[in-house]
């Protein structure tokens, strides 16, 4: 069977977007989405995004990373799905409805409101999420919130100068965190302007995460140290999260179609 793509990406967060809304795919497996996102042997890709039907929305989107792992949500894939469909949509993701609106170049999203129970990160264990009394070397007392997905974030002097690549894979696989985490390391420039890098869940180091920005943006405003609108400046370009009143987390910023092309299934199964 031959199956048609689309490639995109989000500030350089790149992605595989299958449509199975008119036509159903086969089953998508992990070992499909990895070999699919393998960059040597594959089309690469950091997430591979599979669009199907749903009864409870206008369409769900169904998302794995790189390893080949399905997770809950991913806010540039989000972006980058408004701006294929073309017009707004409510979506259902593994996290959650959300709304995307596409927009000149890209495309605001409402994200849903944000989680902060330790159950709802997971942890292994209860402790307070707005300065976890945990550390791994330089990185001590993170935040911790689920965006949809989990996230911890660490505010430090310079996020440039940690070992992102060292410690992100420990803090991501440690027993404390059930499901794994997405690890953001974050640097307040003012109280509007925030720059972050992000070891992602599954994935490694990325040029930019939709979900870590949320998270860092209201990780930030939850303790007091950015206002609940800002600017978060990523490896790979700035995305604007706004942390309204009605707790809903608005993300806006671009994404861009790449190509597109076709592969035969049987050929990555």
């Amino acid at each position: 069977m031959r199956v048609s793509f689309t490639k995109m990406h989000g500030l350089g967060n790149d992605f595989i977007v299958l449509d199975g809304r008119e036509t159903a795919l086969p089953a998508v497996s992990n070992s499909i989405a990895a070999a699919l996102a393998n960059r040597t042997t594959g089309i690469g890709c950091d997430q591979l995004i599979v669009l199907e039907t749903s009864q409870e929305a206008d369409f769900r989107m169904r998302i794995y990373n790189a390893d080949g792992g399905e997770v809950e949500s991913c806010g540039n894939a989000s972006r980058a799905i408004a701006l294929l469909h073309g017009q707004p949509a409510q979506v259902m993701t593994g996290g959650g409805i959300i709304a995307l609106k596409p927009t000149d170049g890209g495309a605001t999203v409402d994200m849903g409101s944000p989680r902060f129970d330790w159950q709802d990160i997971p942890l292994a264990y209860a402790m307070d999420t707005a300065g976890m009394p945990v550390g791994w070397e330089e990185l001590s007392n993170p935040v911790a919130v689920n965006v949809g997905n989990p996230h911890v974030v660490f505010f430090v002097e310079d996020c440039d100068a940690v070992a992102l690549d060292q410690l992100g894979p420990q803090i991501e696989n440690d027993p404390l965190f059930p499901d794994r985490i997405n690890v953001n390391v974050a640097t307040i420039e003012s109280r509007q302007k925030i720059r972050l890098r992000v070891w992602e869940r599954g994935v490694g180091l990325t040029r930019a995460c939709g979900t870590g920005a949320c998270a860092t943006a209201v990780a930030a405003a939850r303790i007091g140290k950015a206002e609940r609108c800002s600017t978060v400046r990523l490896p790979g370009g700035e995305l604007v999260i706004d942390w309204t009143q009605e707790n809903r987390i608005m993300m806006s910023g671009p994404a861009t179609e790449s190509f597109r092309g076709s592969f035969e299934w049987d050929d990555y199964s």
